[in-house]
C-alpha cells in the first residue's frame, strides 16, 4: 500500500513522505519537498515493483562503491595492468568526482546523459567520453551481477553520438613517404620497420614477438602475445588479434638474415635490445622511428624559441602505430577483401574495419568502376 504524508520538521519546514511496500514486502519511505514529486516518485517507485527492477535507496551501492566491486572483479580477472590503470582514471578522474555520491539506484538516463554532456562541454573528446560510458555501463553491469541494482540505464542512454564532421581518417604514410622511410632505415632497424609496414602488427605485438612465432620456412607470422607498456607478456587485445600473416618474400629474406645477428636473449625475442630485452616502447620512437622520419625527410615543421626568434625545427610526422594503418591500405590496394583485412588486422568486428578503412575500400572500387568504364569505351 502506497502511502503520502504530510511532515513538518523541528525546523519549521514542510515534507512529504512517501511510504510503498517493496518487492519482498517490507516498507520503505523517502521524503520529498513537494507533494508533486511525493507522487510522481511513488508511480515509479509501484511500476518498478510490480515489474521486479525496483532497488531501494537504503540498500543501493553508490556509484563509487560500485566502482570498487568492478575494478576489484577486473584485478581477479587478471586484466592488464595498462587496462586496470585506465579503467581506474576514468573513476578518479571522470566519473568519481561527477557522479561517486550517487546511488545506483538513482541513476536515471537523464542524469546519466547530463554527466555525459558535463564531459563534452569541458572539452573532452567524444572518443574519451565513449569509453568513460562503457566504464560506467560495466560498473552497473557488475552491481546488477551481485544483485545490487536491477536495471543498467547506462545502455538506456545514448549521450554520445558520432558527428561524421569529427570523423578523421587514420593518419599514414603515402607510398612515396614509405619509399623514403625504407630507403633511410639503417640495417639494424630495417628488419623491424619492414615488419611493421608489411605485417600491420602492432608495436605492443612486435616488441612481444618471438622467433618461435615466426615460420621461416612456411613464411608465416604467428600473432600469440603482445608486451604492455610495463613490459609484461599478455595476449592479443582481443581473441580476434590471434591471428597468422602471410609474409612477403623480401621481409622473409630480411628476417632470415636478422635471425643470423639477431641479438640473443633468454626471451626469443625478435626484436630485442642488445642485451636480449623487450625493447621500450619509446626506445624505439627516440631511437629509431623519429630520427629516421626527419633523415628521410618526412617531417612536420614546428616553431620553437622566443618570440621574434622563432625557428622552424623539422619533427617526425607519424607515430609507429601509422605503419600499421599503411599495411592495411596497402593490402586494400591489392584487392583484398574487407574480411580478409579484418582477419590481418585483427579486429574484433568488420565494422571496426569498415570504420577504420571503410573510405579506402570506396576509392578502390570508384576507380574499378571507373575503369571498367574506358575499356567498354574502347573495347
Amino acid at each position: 500500500m502506497a502511502t503520502i504524508r504530510k511532515r513538518t520538521l523541528p525546523s519549521g519546514k514542510v515534507r512529504w513522505l512517501a511510504g510503498y511496500s517493496d518487492g519482498g514486502g517490507k516498507r520503505r519511505f523517502r521524503q520529498f519537498e513537494t507533494k508533486k514529486e511525493a507522487d510522481a516518485f511513488l508511480v515509479q517507485a509501484r511500476n518498478q515493483v510490480a515489474t521486479g527492477v525496483h532497488t531501494p535507496d537504503s540498500v543501493s551501492p553508490t556509484v563509487a562503491e560500485a566502482a570498487e566491486l568492478w575494478l576489484k572483479r577486473c584485478e581477479r580477472d587478471k586484466l592488464e595492468r595498462t587496462t586496470l590503470l585506465q579503467y581506474r582514471g576514468h573513476l578518479t578522474h571522470h566519473i568519481g568526482p561527477r557522479l561517486g555520491a550517487v546511488k545506483l539506484s538513482r541513476l536515471t538516463v537523464p542524469l546519466i546523459n547530463e554527466f555525459a554532456d558535463q564531459l563534452l562541454t569541458a572539452g573532452r573528446s567524444r572518443v574519451l567520453v565513449s569509453r568513460v560510458m562503457v566504464s560506467l555501463s560495466s560498473i552497473v553491469t557488475e552491481a546488477q551481477r551481485r544483485g545490487l541494482v536491477t536495471a543498467n540505464n547506462v545502455r538506456s542512454a545514448k549521450p554520445v553520438r558520432r558527428s561524421s564532421r569529427e570523423d578523421k581518417r587514420p593518419e599514414m604514410p603515402s607510398r612515396d613517404e614509405l619509399k623514403a622511410i625504407i630507403k633511410a632505415t639503417p640495417d639494424q632497424w630495417r628488419p623491424l620497420i619492414l615488419t611493421a609496414i608489411f605485417t600491420g602488427l602492432r608495436g605492443s605485438e612486435l616488441r612481444g614477438l618471438t622467433w618461435s612465432d615466426v615460420d621461416l620456412k612456411r613464411g608465416v607470422l604467428s600473432v600469440r602475445q603482445r608486451v604492455d607498456r610495463f613490459n609484461t607478456f599478455g595476449p592479443p587485445k582481443s581473441r580476434a588479434g590471434t591471428r597468422d600473416i602471410p609474409l612477403p618474400p623480401n621481409l622473409l629474406t630480411t628476417l632470415k638474415a636478422w635471425k643470423l645477428a639477431c641479438p640473443i636473449g633468454p626471451l626469443g625475442l625478435v626484436f630485442p635490445t642488445v642485451d636480449g630485452t623487450v625493447q621500450g616502447h619509446a626506445n624505439i620512437l627516440h631511437r629509431c622511428f623519429w630520427p629516421l622520419q626527419v633523415k628521410a625527410g618526412v617531417i612536420l615543421r614546428k616553431s620553437e624559441g622566443e618570440q621574434g626568434r622563432a625557428i622552424e625545427v623539422p619533427q617526425a610526422k607519424f607515430s609507429l602505430h601509422a605503419l600499421r594503418h599503411a599495411a592495411a591500405a596497402l593490402w586494400i590496394e591489392q584487392g583484398l577483401s574487407p574480411k580478409r583485412i579484418q582477419t590481418l588486422m585483427g579486429h574484433a568486428s568488420i565494422a571496426q574495419t569498415f570504420d577504420q578503412y571503410g573510405y579506402l575500400f570506396e576509392a578502390r572500387d570508384d576507380e574499378a568502376a571507373m575503369m571498367a568504364g574506358v575499356e567498354k569505351g574502347l573495347l
